[in-house]
Order: C-alpha cells, then sequence, then structure tokens
C-alpha cells in the first residue's frame, strides 16, 4: 500500500486556490481511478483505489495545510507503513505555473505544509510531487503579503486554471512513474522539461 496525499485547506472557499493544487492533483487521480475521495479516516478524507496495479490510498488532510503532518502520522502509523510508502503532492511557488518536479527529500522552502509533514515524522526523507503555480503576476494587481498568502489563498483565473488543469494530468503521470520505476528514474523523466522553463 502507498499513502498518495495532496495537501490544501478544506472547505469550498479553498477549492480553487493555488494553495490547493495537492487536493486538486488527488482528487484527478480517484476521477481516473473512478474512486470517491469520502472516507473519513486518520483526520483526513480518503479513498481506496488501484493505480498501475499498485494498492494506493489517496489522502486529502482535513488538518488545514499547516497540520498536514498529523494527519500523514496518523495514517502511516494505523497503516503500518513507512516514509518509503509516502507521496505527497502540493503546490510551489519556486515552479512556473503549469510545470512540475519531482523530488526524493528536501526542505520545507517555506511551505508550511511540507514543514508539518517533516516535523512530525522527524525526516525531509520522503517522496514529493510539486506542482508549480508561480509567483502572483504583478500586473494582476492582487496584494501579496510575505510568503504569498493572499495569492495563495485567492480563487485563480480562468487561465490559470486551464494550465493548472494540464499540469494535474501530468502530476497522475509522474505518480504513475514513481510508482512503476521508481522515483530517480521518475525524476529524470519529469524534472527534464522543468529544467527547459527555467526553474
Amino acid at each position: 500500500m502507498k499513502l498518495i496525499v495532496g495537501l490544501g485547506n478544506p472547505g469550498p472557499e479553498y477549492a480553487f486556490t493555488p494553495h490547493n493544487a495537492g487536493f486538486l492533483a488527488v482528487d484527478r487521480i480517484a476521477e481516473i481511478c473512478d474512486v470517491s475521495v469520502a472516507n473519513r479516516r486518520g483526520r483526513a478524507l480518503t479513498g481506496k483505489a488501484k493505480l498501475m496495479g499498485h494498492d494506493v490510498l489517496l489522502v486529502k488532510p482535513e488538518t488545514f495545510m499547516n497540520l498536514s503532518g498529523l494527519s500523514v502520522k496518523a495514517l502511516l502509523d494505523e497503516l503500518e507503513l513507512g516514509v518509503e510508502d509516502l507521496i505527497v503532492l502540493y503546490d510551489e511557488l519556486a515552479i512556473p505555473l503549469g510545470s512540475l518536479r519531482i523530488r526524493e527529500r528536501g526542505s520545507a522552502a517555506g511551505h508550511n505544509g511540507v514543514k508539518s509533514i517533516s516535523g512530525v515524522l522527524g525526516t525531509e526523507e520522503w517522496t514529493r510531487i510539486r506542482i508549480g503555480i508561480g509567483k502572483p503576476p504583478l500586473e494582476t494587481g492582487r496584494a501579496v503579503r510575505a510568503g504569498g498568502t493572499d495569492y495563495l489563498l485567492s480563487p485563480m483565473r480562468k487561465q490559470e486554471l486551464a494550465t493548472l488543469d494540464e499540469v494535474l494530468d501530468q502530476a497522475v503521470r509522474a505518480v504513475e512513474a514513481v510508482l512503476t520505476k521508481g522515483v530517480k528514474v521518475a525524476m529524470n523523466e519529469f524534472n527534464k522539461r522543468v529544467a527547459v522553463n527555467g526553474e
């Protein structure tokens, strides 16, 4: 069993904000697998699925972003899984919208959900798929507080959602590649595309 966790904030007001890219990616996987992520378990909404021949549990923590680690740890413990069985999808300001990057480990780089997971698990050695949301374009006139908070929690515009929609399909393929080929091969396959866009 693999735990595939999307990070985000529960509630309809956050549904289509940049910070919920992880939730949207898990929803896309659920759609492809024809399952519902609706069972309450380990302070999260979950759904069992079969992806590329692997048993997976799709997870959307209900703890709000900053406490995501509590939900992830509860589920890993309950299912007797290790960090090697964990794949987390989340938004990344440092990567342009329309791109993604796979990493085996790494610092939180200011992302509170990632900080929470690494803090609770006591390690940064877990697989993550970072979905680019880019920095807010200045010409939009959207106010940006430190850390891009306003941008992260504001609904995305139609054009931005269309671009994100394409990368969500890439995110599904990235998860499939990690499951079937391993994280290193998946990184070689997917991270080249990001480099072209000049991360």
